[in-house]
C-alpha cells in the first residue's frame, strides 16, 4: 500500500512540475530521457526526446513526444524522466534531429 501511495505522489508531483514547465513563457525546450519503450517502435531507451507542451495530455498521464518518426505522438509519462539541459545542449539536440 505504501509503495502504491508513493507512486501516486510521485506522479502527482511530476504532473505539477510538467504543468508548470509548460505554462512558463520559455526559450528553453522541454526534454525527457526515455526509460521504457514497450510496444513503441519509434522510441529508443536511453535516448533524449523533445517534449511539446500539452496540458491536456499531462492531465491524462501522457507526454507529447517528438519520436524517431519526426512526428509528435502521445506516450505514457511513465516511459520518461524529465531532464533539464543547458541551452547549448538543447541547441545541439535540436540540430541533430
Amino acid at each position: 500500500m505504501l509503495k502504491l501511495l508513493l507512486l501516486v505522489e510521485k506522479s502527482e508531483i511530476s504532473n505539477i512540475y510538467l504543468t508548470k514547465l509548460m505554462a512558463e513563457e520559455r526559450t528553453e525546450k522541454i526534454f525527457a530521457l526515455c526509460i521504457e519503450n514497450k510496444d513503441c517502435d519509434d522510441l529508443e531507451k536511453r535516448k533524449v526526446y523533445q517534449i511539446l507542451p500539452d496540458e491536456d495530455a499531462v492531465k491524462e498521464g501522457y507526454l507529447r513526444v517528438i519520436d524517431e518518426s519526426g512526428e509528435d505522438y502521445l506516450y505514457p509519462e511513465s516511459y520518461f524522466i524529465m531532464v533539464r539541459l543547458p541551452l547549448k545542449a538543447q541547441d545541439a539536440l535540436l540540430l541533430a534531429s
